[in-house]
């Protein structure tokens, strides 16, 4: 892989990283109502959901997937439902007394945020296909497979982490800058309106 493909892979990742879908949306809503801590978390998941994705594209999953209209339909409406699950439980903890700093950064508050992340990132079936056409374009089938992969899997970690801890950052400023219990009820509202927003977004997209 000659360093040109390698700069033109991660401009590719950045560029379609920056467009809001649902895992962004999953990590906006979170920061708006959670803070930092759950939404890194949440991150952290999206990632390793992500590395499996592109484990399973290699293992031709997602030609299984792009075969099998069933069986895509049934992968691609449980992530919508968990998307929509978890706006729906985001907006009634919004109802209830702002939760406190402690108890968002709770190990088994963390380890759900993360959770979350990584079915958001799995359950989306396109995720698995997306990979398997993408990761194509990049590979020179006469060179080292392993080590090709490994270096795209890892430039992709980086600059989809990077961009979506941006995107954290900034939803995080805007709940700070907010802090009256009434604020942060409707930040709550609006955190799991992106949630709910996603599961619109998974549901629509074909």
């Amino acid at each position: 892989m000659s360093f040109e493909v390698w700069v033109a892979f991660a401009a590719a990742c950045a560029v379609l990283t920056l467009i809001p879908g649902p895992c962004v949306l999953l990590l906006i809503g979170q920061s708006l109502s959670r803070g930092l801590g759950p939404a890194f978390s949440s991150i952290v998941g999206v990632l390793i959901g992500d590395i499996l994705l592109i484990i399973l594209s290699l293992m031709g999953v997602g030609a299984i997937l792009a075969a099998s209209a069933a069986l895509f339909q049934l992968v691609k409406w449980a992530g919508v439902f968990y998307m929509a699950y978890l706006g729906i439980c985001q907006i009634l903890d919004a109802r209830q007394e702002a939760k406190t700093v402690s108890s968002e950064n709770h190990p088994a508050f963390m380890f759900g945020s993360l959770r979350a992340g990584f079915l958001a990132a799995v359950l989306n079936p396109k995720g698995v296909m997306f990979y398997m056409a993408f990761l194509s374009q990049f590979v020179n089938p006469n060179g080292n497979m392993v080590l090709q992969i490994s270096i795209l899997a890892i430039t992709s970690t980086v600059v989809v982490g990077l961009i979506l801890a941006a995107y954290v950052m900034m939803a995080n400023k805007a709940r700070t800058a907010f802090q009256s219990e009434k604020t942060r009820k409707r930040i709550g509202y609006t955190g799991g309106g992106f949630l709910i927003g996603g599961s619109v977004l998974m549901a629509t997209t074909r």
